[in-house]
């Protein structure tokens, strides 16, 4: 599980959870953004926390069930950095 948490490149893990900064430069860009990560989480069956802010957007991935991070967390983290990538949005490293 590590491994897989350590090759996650937008990602920190801290208090069992992945929390990662994408800088969306407008609260628009920043809903468009949230509204495909919506689409994805809804597609996976697991819900990130989100936070939107002007300019940037917060996500905290945990599974509450465990009170740890899982693979269900990872792989939605992937998925959020390429909803990014595709969308031109930069994670704040």
């Amino acid at each position: 599980m590590q491994d897989r948490i350590d090759r996650l490149t937008h990602w920190q893990s801290a208090d069992d959870a992945l929390h990662a900064r994408f800088l969306t430069g407008s609260f628009v860009s920043g809903v468009t953004f949230i509204n495909a990560i919506a689409d994805a989480a809804e597609a996976a069956g697991h819900h990130p926390d989100v936070d939107l802010r002007f300019p940037h957007v917060d996500i905290s991935l945990t599974t509450h069930d465990a009170g740890s991070i899982t693979d269900k967390d990872i792989d939605l983290a992937e998925e959020i950095s390429r909803i990014a990538k595709d969308q031109g949005i930069d994670a704040d490293s």
